[in-house]
């Protein structure tokens, strides 16, 4: 019997993954109009789908994972229709905000505060997807938008050491068990931009080339990044130029806020001459909150997307609290809820405490354990 060609699935289907489009025209909203409406982008990505999670609740429903890439045709359209939305709003309000008599200084930083959680909740996560599939074009889709958030090197780090190292010290974005987000984020910034040169440098020193050899990636990361910033130069002058690092700066920060929540205190179990077993669903929290997994096209269900990295968001499976663990809320609220350090170990600690007395019991000091696998002060 042949097999029938594959029908792509309606628009309907993955009308919900669009709402992120809505942020578009909220952001012109709050630049025409100015006043409170200024604040309209973090309100709806962070109390908006917070209260829609509330009320909607969860969605632990799978998609068949072998669904024929071709019957995926609008999911795709929704990640790559992103990156020209959001390169002509970004520019276009860096042109049209500083040369604005209505909005004084500070709704105009208000806003692109907003146009930062905009291109790092949706812009990097978009990213994200595109970086992790096969074709040049959707990879070079994902260097566009990180290009436009000054973070180029997200994609080597995240797919030479992340993938690889996760939940161990060799992980920089693995956060450490009773390591306040505050704490991280410095280590963080610092630690990524170098594991990410390094890995890309120990590729090329693998093929007996030099780093300066043009194919490191990072020749292109510098050159996208320098002429995102002459171009918001050139369109908003030294105002336009300040606001473009505003909104970079808070997109990273968004970024690290997940980078965070993700994987916090959970650790691989060090079998031994630095090797650690494979990666588990057990090393990722989970949320399956169904409003928060359509703002951030599935990223909650976050272990299958370590098991599968190339499996595309609408195919991500979810796991039950018997082979991952779960977070209390989706992202949008436990974010904000990091940036608090002792509401976040009072929330988390404990789960994490669990954690380890389910899947690692044989493990009685675990302060003994960390200090021998990670030097770094806990």
């Amino acid at each position: 019997m042949t097999r029938s060609a594959p029908q792509t699935t309606p628009p309907a289907a993955a009308l919900p993954f669009a709402l992120s489009l809505a942020l578009i025209p909220l952001a012109w909203i709050g630049a025409l109009n100015g006043g409170w409406t200024v604040l309209l982008l973090p309100l709806a990505t962070w109390a908006l789908f917070s209260g829609l999670d509330a009320v909607l609740g969860v969605n632990t429903k799978n998609a068949d994972p072998e669904t024929d890439e071709d019957e995926l045709f609008w999911y795709k359209g929704i990640t790559i229709a992103w990156v020209p939305l959001q390169f002509v709003t970004v520019f276009a309000l860096i042109w049209y905000v500083p040369q604005s008599d209505h909005l004084n200084t500070v709704e105009k930083l208000a806003l692109f505060f907003g146009v930062g959680v905009m291109t790092g909740t949706i812009g990097i996560n978009y990213s994200h997807e595109l970086m992790h599939q096969k074709n040049r074009l959707e990879r070079g889709l994902a260097d566009v938008l990180l290009a436009m958030v000054l973070y180029s090197h997200f994609r080597s780090e995240h797919l030479l050491v992340h993938h690889r190292y996760v939940a161990t010290p060799r992980d920089p974005v693995t956060a450490r068990y009773n390591e306040g987000f505050h704490r991280f984020y410095p280590r963080v910034l610092k630690q990524c931009l170098i594991s990410a040169f390094r890995a890309e440098k120990d590729m090329l020193a693998r093929k007996n080339l030099p780093w300066t050899d043009l194919s490191n990636p990072f020749f292109k990361y510098w050159a996208l990044q320098g002429a995102m910033l002459v171009l918001a130069f050139l369109l908003g002058g030294w105002s336009g130029f300040g606001l473009f690092l505003m909104q970079a700066g808070v997109a990273i920060w968004q970024l690290e806020l997940v980078n965070y929540v993700e994987h916090y205190g959970l650790t691989r179990k060090h079998l031994g001459d630095g090797k650690y077993e494979h990666v588990q669903p057990r090393h990722s929290w989970n949320a399956p909150f169904k409003a928060s997994n359509w703002l951030l096209i599935n990223l909650q269900r976050h272990s299958d997307h370590h098991y599968k990295p190339d499996r595309r968001f609408p195919l991500l499976q979810n796991y039950t609290e018997a082979d991952a663990p779960q977070l209390p809320y989706g992202y949008p609220v436990m974010t904000m809820a990091a940036m608090v350090p002792p509401l976040w170990r009072k929330v988390m600690n404990k789960r994490v405490k669990r954690w380890r007395e389910m899947y690692y019991p044989e493990i009685t000091d675990w302060t003994a354990y960390n200090k021998a696998r990670n030097p770094m002060p806990r």
